[in-house]
């Protein structure tokens, strides 16, 4: 692998853990480690590209069916999927479903990227990831499997102890803090062939005294009251954290969007000299904002 090779694109793919959940930033968006690697690649490479397409609550299906042409068609030097790990967590799973559809994914992005980077993801320490174990493990032989076959990066977080520290999850049990995703972010950022800026990522943090038992268990009613409970309802009523929540339209590559309107609506990101302190908002759908040579596709604002 090259070192430090420039890219000057990046579309993520998959479901809660790539959109950012749970690295709350002060407006109550989320970043997450995609984002994070996003503005260090935009760093190296004026008029860097980025989408992300990935949704909370998203299964396999749900991940091929809505994101995977969307990025497939943007071109992208590299495109990181990361889904399947929803279904696993579901009392019922096929997983020879879940395996054809990753396979399908994988085939559908890999001919349409510079570099596919696949994950096996992070789980942390405790019963749930017990009693999940095989599946996942599963999932995780057939990202390898596919990795071989397609030339795809398998960035590994499950092999990181750092990442297998509930202090590295939010209460919820579920999702990263913002140290965990800004390890994953460093992980990728490795992986792609870049000098690393943190060689310590996969480091457990230092030893702590564990709470007392009390406080343990307040935790744990905490948990099932806001998180386990509501999780439970989901899954007997068919719900999903996803549903209501869905990409707003990014324009192809290349199409002309005014400033202004980014500005107004509050959902894109931008990444040129435009807002040269820094994009005006935080949220992880995203497009490049470039001058006008033609009228906006978006709002119809005439050229400039």
């Amino acid at each position: 692998m090259h070192t430090n090779p420039t890219y000057s694109s990046l579309v993520a793919v998959g479901d809660s853990f790539t959109e950012g959940m749970s690295d709350l930033l002060p407006d109550g968006t989320y970043r997450g480690w995609a984002d994070l690697l996003a503005a260090r690649m935009a760093a190296r490479t004026p008029g860097f590209r980025y989408a992300n397409l990935a949704v909370r609550g998203k299964l396999i299906r749900q991940i091929v069916d809505e994101q995977v042409d969307v990025a497939a068609a943007m071109q992208a030097d590299v495109v990181t999927l990361v889904g399947g790990l929803n279904d696993t967590l579901r009392p019922k799973c096929d997983m020879g479903r879940v395996r054809g559809l990753l396979e399908e994914a994988v085939e559908r992005l890999a001919p349409s990227c510079k570099q596919l980077v696949l994950m096996r993801s992070p789980g942390r320490r405790g019963p749930v990831l017990e009693r999940f174990r095989p599946r996942m493990e599963e999932l995780f032989t057939c990202v390898d499997e596919l990795a071989a076959r397609h030339g795809a990066i398998v960035v590994d977080l499950y092999g990181a102890p750092s990442l297998a520290d509930p202090r590295m999850w939010d209460v919820d049990r579920l999702h990263l803090t913002g140290e965990g995703h800004r390890r994953v972010a460093e992980a990728v950022w490795q992986a792609l062939g870049h000098e690393p800026e943190d060689t310590e990522w996969r480091t457990p943090m230092p030893t702590t005294l564990p709470p007392g038992w009390a406080m343990r268990r307040a935790a744990d009613l905490r948990f099932a009251r806001q998180h386990l409970l509501p999780w439970i309802y989901r899954r007997l009523t068919g719900r999903s954290s996803g549903d209501g929540i869905t990409p707003l339209p990014v324009p192809y590559w290349g199409d002309p969007v005014c400033a202004e309107h980014c500005r107004e609506i509050g959902c894109y990101r931008t990444w040129d000299d435009l807002w040269p302190d820094g994009p005006p908002a935080l949220a992880p759908h995203t497009h490049r904002v470039a001058e006008l040579s033609e009228q906006c596709v978006v709002c119809a604002t005439p050229a400039h």
